[in-house]
C-alpha cells in the first residue's frame, strides 16, 4: 500500500499549492480531496475516477449553486438539492462515484458554502486540478506495473501448482481425503483470480499514464495472454479434484501414468511462472507442456477416470494457451481419444458447473 499512500500524500499537498497559490482560490479543499479520491488505495480505473470525480463535483456544485441562490438554504432545500443532483448524475452515468460526488458536493454548497460570485466555477476548477495532480502523482511516482502484475500472478500460479501436486499425491496414495483437501484449497482460488485481473488493469493503466514505465507494456503482454487461460485451468483443476474424490473410493481404475503427468504439468506451470516473471519467451514451458501432452494415453478407463483424463487434457490446453499458443494448435498437440463413450466434447461441457459454480472447459 506504500506507493498509493505516498502518491495521495504528495499529490494532495501539490494540489492545494497549485489551487491556492497559482489559481488564487482561498479555500481549495476540493483539490486535495480530489487527489485522494482519484488515486485511492485500491487498484485500477483511475482515469475513469478522475472523469467521474470532476463531472460529479461540477454537477453537484452547479445544481447546488443554482438552486440555493434561488430558494435559499434549509432542511427541505438540502433534501431537494441532493435529490436533484444525484438524480441527474444517475441519468448521466450510473457509476457510483459520480453519483456520490454529485450528492456530497451539493450538500457542501447547500450547507457550508453558499454561492457567491464565481465560487461554483472555482470549486469545479479545484476538482479538475486535484484530478490532474492525482494522475501526475501516479505518472511520476508510480508503482512498477510489471512488479504489480508479477506479485498477483504468483498467487494464481501457486494455487494451480498446489492443486495439481495435491491431486497427484492423492492418486499416488489412493487417498480420497487428500483429494478433498486439494479441492477445498482450490475452491478458495477465485479471489486470487479476480485480484490478478484487477492488478493487470491497474498495471496497464500505469504503463499508459507513466512515461517512466511505458517500455514495460511488452512485459505485461505475457501476463495478459495468460490471465484467462489460467482462470480456466484453475476451474478445471477443481473439477479434476472433485472427480478424483469419486474415483478414489475404490470403484474406478486409474491410469498409472496419471499422477506422473500431473506432477510434470505442475513443473511446467512453475516454469511458465518463472519465464513470465523474468520477461523471457515461454519456450521452455511450451516444450514441457507439449511433452506432457504427447505422452498422455488415449485409452478408455471408465467414466471417472475418463473425466479426469479429459480435465487433464483441458488443463494442458489451458496452459498452452497461457503461453500464447492458439487454441486450435494447443488442441492439436493432444493425442486423439479412442472412439467410444466418454466425457462430453467442448461444446457440450462448456456450460457445466462444478460444486463451486465454476464453468468447466473441456477439450476432450
Amino acid at each position: 500500500m506504500a506507493p498509493p499512500i505516498g502518491q495521495c500524500a504528495v499529490g494532495a499537498a501539490l494540489a492545494w499549492l497549485v489551487a491556492k497559490d497559482v489559481l488564487g482560490h482561498s479555500r481549495p479543499f476540493f483539490a486535495p480531496i480530489a487527489v485522494v479520491v482519484c488515486i485511492g488505495v485500491g487498484l485500477g480505473q483511475r482515469l475513469r475516477r478522475v472523469v467521474e470525480l470532476v463531472v460529479g463535483v461540477s454537477l453537484g456544485v452547479g445544481v447546488g449553486d443554482l438552486l440555493v441562490s434561488w430558494i435559499g438554504s434549509g432542511v427541505w432545500q438540502i433534501a431537494l438539492v441532493v435529490a436533484l443532483a444525484m438524480a441527474i448524475a444517475v441519468l448521466l452515468d450510473s457509476g457510483s462515484l459520480i453519483v456520490l460526488q454529485a450528492g456530497s458536493s451539493a450538500v457542501l454548497v447547500a450547507t457550508l458554502l453558499p454561492p457567491s460570485g464565481t465560487g461554483g466555477l472555482d470549486r469545479m476548477l479545484d476538482a479538475l486540478v486535484g484530478g490532474l495532480m492525482g494522475l501526475a502523482a501516479v505518472a511520476l511516482l508510480p508503482a512498477s506495473p510489471s512488479a504489480l502484475a508479477k506479485r498477483h500472478a504468483m498467487g494464481m500460479f501457486g494455487a494451480l501448482s498446489d492443486a495439481l501436486r495435491g491431486i497427484a499425491e492423492a492418486i499416488e496414495k489412493s487417498d480420497a481425503d487428500l483429494a478433498a483437501s486439494a479441492l477445498e484449497a482450490a475452491r478458495g482460488t477465485q479471489t486470487s483470480v479476480e485480484e490478478f485481473k484487477q492488478a493487470l488493469r491497474t498495471s496497464r493503466e500505469i504503463a499508459t499514464i507513466s512515461p517512466l514505465h511505458r517500455h514495460r507494456r511488452t512485459r505485461l503482454e505475457g501476463y495478459e495472454k495468460a490471465a484467462v487461460p489460467l482462470d480456466h485451468a484453475l476451474r478445471n483443476a477443481r473439477v479434476l479434484a472433485r472427480r478424483a474424490i469419486v474415483a478414489l473410493d475404490g470403484s474406478s481404475r486409474l491410469p498409472p501414468w496419471l499422477p506422473g503427468a500431473l506432477r510434470e504439468l505442475n513443473d511446467a506451470t512453475l516454469l511458465l511462472r518463472d519465464e513470465l516473471a523474468t520477461g523471457r519467451p515461454p519456450d521452455k514451458s511450451v516444450r514441457a507442456i507439449l511433452s506432457v501432452a504427447s505422452r498422455q494415453g488415449n485409452e478408455r478407463w471408465g467414466f471417472s477416470a475418463d473425466v479426469m483424463i479429459a480435465q487433464l487434457r483441458s488443463i494442458t490446453v489451458d496452459l498452452l494457451q497461457a503461453t500464447g499458443t492458439e487454441r486450435e494448435e494447443a488442441v492439436a498437440a493432444l493425442p486423439p481419444l479412442e472412439d467410444g463413450p466418454g466425457p462430453a466434447g467442448p461444446d457440450e461441457t462448456r456450460g457445466e458447473k462444478d460444486l463451486d459454480g465454476a464453468n468447466v472447459t473441456s477439450t476432450s
